[in-house]
């Protein structure tokens, strides 16, 4: 039984999604100390979190940021803030997706399954071992990425996106493939979902001393291209 913390200040909102998340047998914690929300989470240890910005004390931006300092869980943001800067906060501060409020109970159960599913399911990774190329190293087992004694960790959702890429080295991917690979379903994804995530991968590997590796393509999608002049050879 898989455990959700739903962190919502909103009680009648917050009772109505446990009971429907409930009824698929779901284990959900609701705290309601919004003033201690980060012993709760180390208490529970979760395997999701549903998380509002809207809270008292601490927002769910602060939160997200914090539950990613010390957990690779999956968090999806639930909130009535609909604005694309929220959404690119959110996903910036380490969310792996982002519910606008109102939605239908149908919709999160979706989600909800999908990145279960993904991250602990028939779709979770489950090589065991490290990707190289030209002297870039991705490993699944600490989801970081390192090249030339520098490392950079990763989220969930970026070790998939790299990992992507690096399977199809120099091979323009299709954006649409990218977010089949990540997130399951075409539908319930906004397109600027993936583009933040691979602005941060870049960013990622720009400090690592690889700016400019990784290319788009209006229409046709992304590359990943490690010169060998900078790198290794493969191990």
């Amino acid at each position: 039984m898989h455990k959700i913390m739903l962190i919502e200040d909103d009680r009648q909102l917050s009772e109505l999604i446990g009971e429907h998340l409930e009824r698929y047998g779901y284990k959900i914690h609701k705290p309601t100390d919004f003033q201690h929300i980060m012993e709760s989470f180390a208490k529970v240890q979760p395997d999701l979190v549903l998380l509002d910005i809207n809270l008292p004390y601490y927002d769910g931006y602060f939160l997200c940021r914090s539950i990613r300092q010390q957990s690779t869980v999956p968090i999806i943001i639930i909130s009535a803030r609909s604005t694309e800067m929220d959404q690119i906060m959110a996903m910036e501060l380490g969310a792996d997706d982002y519910i606008t409020k109102p939605f239908t109970f149908e919709l999160l159960h979706t989600k909800v399954k999908a990145t279960i599913r993904r991250v602990y399911g028939e779709y979770a990774a489950t090589d065991s071992g490290e990707l190289f190329i030209d002297g870039l190293k991705l490993d699944s087992q600490t989801l970081a990425v390192q090249f030339e004694g520098q490392r950079q960790e990763l989220s969930k959702n970026e070790y998939i996106l790299l990992k992507k890429l690096l399977e199809h080295h120099e091979t323009y991917i299709p954006r649409e493939t990218l977010i089949e690979a990540v997130w399951d379903s075409l539908t319930f994804v906004e397109d600027n979902t993936l583009t933040v995530n691979m602005t941060r991968i870049k960013q990622k590997l720009s400090s690592l001393g690889l700016p400019n590796v990784i290319t788009s393509k209006r229409g046709v999608g992304y590359m990943l291209s490690v010169p060998t002049r900078l790198g290794k050879t493969n191990e």
